[in-house]
């Protein structure tokens, strides 16, 4: 199994992608799923703002676009901008509807060395799921 710090440094390397020429902020994705599967991405932006993609739900789409149906074990998110890069409200959103309700970790680089790990439950507590 892929260790914490083995998927961080598959969204440092995908963040090299990222198309970000507006707010100049790269973000890198990388999901793992219990079947081993990971799947990356990066933000795409557009001068038309509300089009934006975040590295995210780029990475989370492209499982879903690949017919993933295992259940997500974490998702390390990175920006060589900023430590501590966590997810937007709309990506926080996203992550909690495909948890499939399961308390999954959200892995960040920590201000000091290291990784920071949380889960999605802790940074959004209520989510939103129709029921």
């Amino acid at each position: 199994m892929i260790t914490n710090e083995e998927l961080m440094n598959i969204a440092k390397d995908v963040v090299r992608n990222s198309y970000s020429p507006y707010s100049n902020f790269p973000v890198g994705a990388a999901v793992l799923y219990d079947n081993g599967n990971i799947y990356k991405g990066t933000n795409v932006e557009n001068s038309s703002f509300g089009l934006t993609l975040c590295a995210e739900r780029n990475a989370l789409s492209t499982a879903i676009a690949e017919g993933e149906k295992g259940n997500i074990l974490a998702i390390a998110i990175y920006s060589p901008k900023e430590k501590m890069c966590a997810p937007c409200g709309a990506c926080r959103q996203w992550i909690w509807e495909f948890a499939n309700n399961n308390d999954i970790q959200i892995i960040l680089e920590a201000h000091e060395e290291g990784l920071h790990i949380t889960s999605i439950k802790e940074l959004l507590p209520l989510g939103f799921k129709l029921r």
